[in-house]
């Protein structure tokens, strides 16, 4: 177990959308983001939920980090696309992640 002391804080980039259009392409897309996300520079981990509101939640270790991902060629062509074709609705929030605990 990490103690307090020897916790880093991170940062959790938190996507929120609504789907206008869900079809393989933007499967696709979701799985080529995940799979590039997981080579960049200060990338820590990944986890996301769909119902009628998706949940999607990045990890990374600096702000620099982040705004390197957002900057990605690949990564702007799929947001074009996203607000083109796929969602309705999002909203990113980044936070700042400075204690965490689990169970299980």
């Amino acid at each position: 177990m990490t103690s307090s002391i020897d916790f880093k804080p991170y940062y959790a980039v938190i996507f929120t959308s609504i789907m206008k259009n869900h079809d393989d392409e933007y499967g696709q897309m979701a799985i080529q983001m995940t799979q590039l996300a997981k080579t960049q520079p200060g990338y820590l981990g990944f986890e996301t939920a769909r119902n009628e509101i998706g949940i999607s939640i990045s990890y990374w270790e600096t702000m620099d980090a982040i705004h390197n991902w957002k900057q990605h060629a690949t990564h702007l062509l799929a947001q074009q696309l996203g607000q083109e074709k796929w969602y309705q609705y999002y909203k990113v929030r980044i936070c700042k992640v400075e204690r965490e605990y689990e169970f299980g």
